[in-house]
């Protein structure tokens, strides 16, 4: 049997089961926010060796809070009934921070779309992470 991420660390340091329902939306966005991040990255350096500045540039144009917006929006028909429920509870999230360089409206879906992929992350369910940002990505038209 094949561990995920969140398992192996969970384990290793002694982080015991929650009930990924208790989390809060936004505790599931920060973590969303990491894991589509580290996906991103992840893509953009195994496509070829680059400049650090090249590498930053590259992955801020996809996971700014606007390209996000535009992701979640071009892929909501596939999302499963739990799935828009959790888009929907980090979308409509009391944050105390504002949107630097988004309009609020942006803001607000990506949080809703960090919280589905903090969600699927803690869930165990990178494959289903993997299929929505590839069908994102194609559906946006980034190149990467």
């Amino acid at each position: 049997m094949e561990e995920n991420l969140n398992q192996i660390i969970c384990d290793r340091f002694g982080v015991g089961d929650v009930d990924i329902r208790s989390y809060s939306p936004l505790a599931l966005a920060y973590i969303g926010d990491g894991i589509f991040d580290l996906v991103i990255r992840s893509i953009i350096v195994g496509k070829g060796n680059t400049s650090p500045n090249q590498l930053h540039a590259h992955t801020s144009h996809i996971v700014k809070a606007e390209s996000q917006s535009k992701m979640i929006d071009l892929i909501q028909e596939e999302l499963t009934e739990e799935e828009m429920g959790v888009y929907r509870r980090g979308r409509n999230a009391k944050s105390n921070t504002m949107a630097k360089n988004a309009s609020m409206a942006d803001y607000r879906n990506a949080t809703g779309f960090e919280a589905l992929m903090g969600y699927l992350y803690l869930q165990g369910n990178m494959n289903r992470i993997l299929e929505l940002t590839e069908s994102a990505l194609e559906k946006a038209n980034f190149r990467i």
